[in-house]
């Protein structure tokens, strides 16, 4: 048992190395605060300097570092939270105070402390399995979750019951990803991450000499990946200047592959009970459409292997690509670190191989879970049920972090979806919610189980690099990284 426990924990560091490069999807969430790759990034980051740091003093400083905010009432009952996204624990501090409103005789007083990524999840694992020191709630990354699941009602408490009032209306795929092997839900999600595509409306018409609505005519016919690409020729040749792109192809992570497996109904980690196969016909064929699309220089190779870094961000604001397939959650990147491009971007559903195929799939996440060592385990499970899923919650989701929200009820609500003093309704050309609202029965799930962390890392650092920027052989790369993948199953 203690070798599985030191192997599990071990498993935490490669992972949050992993999800450095990977941007989350094995992502996200800045955070998720919108994401997850370049809050991930930062994690990763700071897990290195906490490496560095000297015992005693050092760490001692270090640790009175650490961002603990409590909120609510000081006589209700006190409430531990954890968190490595200080905006989450800012979005608990604000629900509760609209809890103890309306439950004057069940008043929460929380405390929610921000660590950084990767201490958070192994101080969590190690807590859980020493039976003693966990928080009463705590965020834990979608990469991160198989390792905590592991231990399900053990350690877990089921919210399946304190989740039934809200389940009619949320998003099954998301709230699935959060379940153990036993079916029980165990995770409550943040957002439902859905892949769609991003244009440049307003570099389009320039370079094409085309008036804004022609663009979008040519973009809302876009159904194939077929139909893509030949748009996307149809730019570059209008603007024919060299380094300028349709789009750009990950090196450092499995966003593509994802959408691919959706689009069939597959799943390379092959859930709780098959064997991980990563060389589904999905994955082949996106894999060669990308490798065609920069032979062809119809893409580039992603500055930094993907589009949620700061050469990405920049890559986009020198309008070197003008289109790219991103979670929606990507929303508060445009609005974070790219504010001047207000009013030149439109959101469309993602192409599909085939005509009729499901167009999405969720990406990234954090799952928010509460602990059997909580002394109240009742009161904190139906407030985290709340907090996340209620419309109140979701509300609140929206516009502080803006996360595409799994609550369906509200996706075409106008009075939340067509609010233009929302700031992501008023950056972009359309609402976001009217292009949720048309996906809403196209939402796919990839799980994240034991398997997830070994695919991701091959992947990440050999194979999309192998295939995309060394050119080799999509099966030939595909062997390789499936038998990584088989001495580890």
């Amino acid at each position: 048992m203690k070798k599985k426990v030191l192997a599990t924990l071990l498993s935490v560091a490669m992972v949050s190395s992993v999800l450095a490069g990977c941007g989350g999807s094995g992502d996200s969430a800045s955070t998720e605060s919108g994401s997850e790759a370049a809050e991930t990034t930062d994690a990763a980051e700071e897990t290195a300097d906490d490496a560095a740091a000297e015992e005693g003093t050092e760490e001692a400083a270090a640790e009175e570092e650490i961002p603990t905010s409590t909120f609510g009432d000081p006589n209700g009952t006190h409430l531990e939270m954890w968190t490595f996204v200080e905006l989450h624990g800012q979005h608990y501090g604000n629900m509760v105070e609209k809890w103890n409103e309306e439950n004057p005789d069940r008043t929460i007083e929380i405390t929610c402390t921000t660590y950084p990524y990767a201490d958070m999840h192994t101080k969590l694992l190690t807590s859980l399995t020493a039976g003693t020191g966990a928080p009463d709630i705590c965020d834990v990354e979608i990469g991160q979750f198989p390792n905590v699941v592991a231990g399900e009602s053990t350690w877990l408490v089921p919210m399946n019951d304190y989740a039934a009032p809200y389940l009619e209306t949320m998003v099954k795929a998301r709230m699935d990803v959060y379940a153990g092997a036993d079916g029980n839900y165990y995770g409550i999600p943040y957002h439902v991450g859905a892949f769609v595509m991003y244009y440049n409306v307003a570099a389009m018409s320039e370079a094409m000499g085309l008036s804004q609505d022609e663009v979008i005519a040519k973009i809302d016919s876009v159904v194939t990946w077929d139909d893509y690409a030949a748009l996307g020729q149809e730019y570059v040749d209008a603007i024919a200047t060299e380094g300028k792109y349709w789009t750009s192809v990950d090196t450092a992570g499995v966003d593509w592959q994802w959408i691919a497996m959706a689009e069939y109904g597959d799943d390379w980690t092959g859930g709780f009970d098959e064997p991980a196969n990563v060389q589904l016909d999905s994955v082949k064929q996106m894999l060669t459409m990308e490798q065609n699309w920069v032979n062809s220089g119809l893409a580039q190779v992603s500055p930094d292997g993907h589009v949620d870094l700061e050469a990405g961000f920049q890559n986009i604001l020198d309008h070197n690509i003008v289109s790219f397939p991103k979670a929606m959650w990507y929303m508060s990147r445009f609005t974070n670190y790219m504010p001047e491009e207000s009013g030149n971007w439109y959101i469309a559903k993602c192409p599909v191989f085939e005509a009729g195929q499901p167009c999405s799939v969720g990406v990234g996440g954090t799952g928010t879970v509460v602990t059997q060592q909580s002394a109240n385990i009742e009161l904190a499970a139906e407030f985290l049920a709340w907090a996340k899923m209620s419309e109140e919650g979701e509300q609140l989701i929206w516009d502080n972090l803006g996360f595409d929200v799994c609550n369906t009820a509200l996706w075409n609500d106008d009075a939340f979806a067509h609010d233009d003093s929302n700031q992501y309704n008023a950056f972009f050309i359309n609402y976001p919610y009217d292009v949720l609202y048309s996906i809403k029965d196209d939402i796919g799930k990839i799980y994240s189980v034991a398997i997830s962390p070994t695919i991701n890392e091959q992947f990440c650092n050999v194979t999309l690099n192998d295939i995309l920027e060394n050119g080799m052989d999509v099966d030939e790369a595909l062997q390789a990284a499936q038998d990584v993948v088989d001495l580890e199953q």
